[in-house]
């Protein structure tokens, strides 16, 4: 059963010039929701306390926009646990307070694994959970197994980097690439040192989104985010280095890669290390809210090709289940 954890109105911080609130936002508010409830559940047997931490958010979709003066409803429900992690549903709904509307804008699945208040390089077991059918534990494992593969394969896949370029063209992919760099900080980060997962999952749709609005000058609103892999904990003192590209377009999508670098200044013992990754998508809007043709991506190096086919059968796949289709296997 869903659990109620977070009701918040939104304000003009929250949004865009539009009056959209910006996806960052909303992806922090659910990261939030799945670990209050997942470190609940971690601590809910006698034994050594933990904080969950996020490893893993499964792919979100932006159903439906929402502005400045709605409330946001968050709940979030644990679906399934395997011996070292834990899943966590989480639905965002949106409620117009002037006329009692509410709609469901955002649903999610992350995956949390508890670290020992002692050791935070400890992980511990997971509590069972009790299920309500039979079926519901096999279909969780078949969820774990599959995010687990994939979470290991983007990790040895994301080992570039994000390179400068001068004077380059519009339309290609050094012309609207960006990065941020963020000295983490003691309101960034959890009780325990290392940085919450839903602000370093905020500083990566701002980056996407400058992506975005430079390579279309338009007003962007994110789309979807495909599975953000959190590959390594970010602590405090950190240098992070936020990089985004694009990818891919499509007539009135773009995928941006954004890729998150950790370099921690403080300790000589430790080299910098790939944090975090994740490829996110938006779509160009007027003035009144519909939807703009994107200007087509045109990539120039053999690596920006290929990443654009990669981006090509990814939004093909997801296209054909969005139309209830299955994509043949190769």
């Amino acid at each position: 059963m869903a659990v109620p954890l977070c009701t918040t109105i939104m304000r003009p911080d929250d949004a865009n010039v539009a009056g959209n609130v910006h996806g960052g936002t909303i992806l922090k508010m659910i990261e939030e929701a799945g670990v209050i409830i997942s470190t609940r559940h971690c601590n809910s047997q006698n034994g050594e306390r933990c904080v969950a931490v996020l490893a893993r958010v499964e792919r979100t979709d932006f159903l439906s926009p929402m502005c400045i003066g709605e409330v946001a409803h968050v709940s979030a429900e644990i679906t399934y646990a395997s011996k070292h992690s834990v899943e966590v549903q989480v639905h965002v709904m949106s409620e117009n307070i002037l006329t009692g509307t509410k709609k469901l804008t955002n649903k999610a699945a992350l995956w949390y694994v508890p670290l020992s208040l002692k050791n935070v390089d400890k992980v511990l077991e997971v509590p069972p959970v009790v299920y309500s059918r039979q079926e519901q534990e096999e279909e969780g494992r078949r969820r774990y197994e599959a995010q687990k593969l994939e979470r290991m394969e983007t990790k040895w896949r994301n080992g570039d980097i994000v390179q400068p370029s001068l004077n380059p063209e519009p339309n290609t992919v050094s012309y609207s690439q960006s990065s941020l760099i963020h000295l983490v900080g003691p309101s960034d980060c959890t009780l325990h040192g290392f940085v919450h997962g839903g602000v370093t999952m905020k500083l990566m749709d701002e980056v996407a989104g400058i992506v975005a609005a430079r390579h279309c000058k338009t007003n962007i609103v994110t789309a979807s985010v495909d599975a953000i892999n959190f590959h390594d904990k970010i602590r405090k003192g950190c240098v992070i280095t936020i990089s985004g590209r694009m990818t891919f377009t499509s007539n009135k999508s773009m995928e941006i890669e954004v890729l998150v670098d950790a370099d921690p200044v403080v300790d000589n013992t430790q080299r910098h290390y790939r944090a975090a990754s994740a490829f996110f998508t938006y779509v160009s809007l007027s003035q009144d809210g519909r939807s703009l043709p994107v200007p087509q991506l045109l990539p120039e190096t053999e690596d920006e090709k290929k990443r654009f086919e990669e981006g090509k059968g990814r939004y093909l796949q997801m296209k054909a289940k969005r139309q209830g289709q299955v994509e043949p296997q190769a």
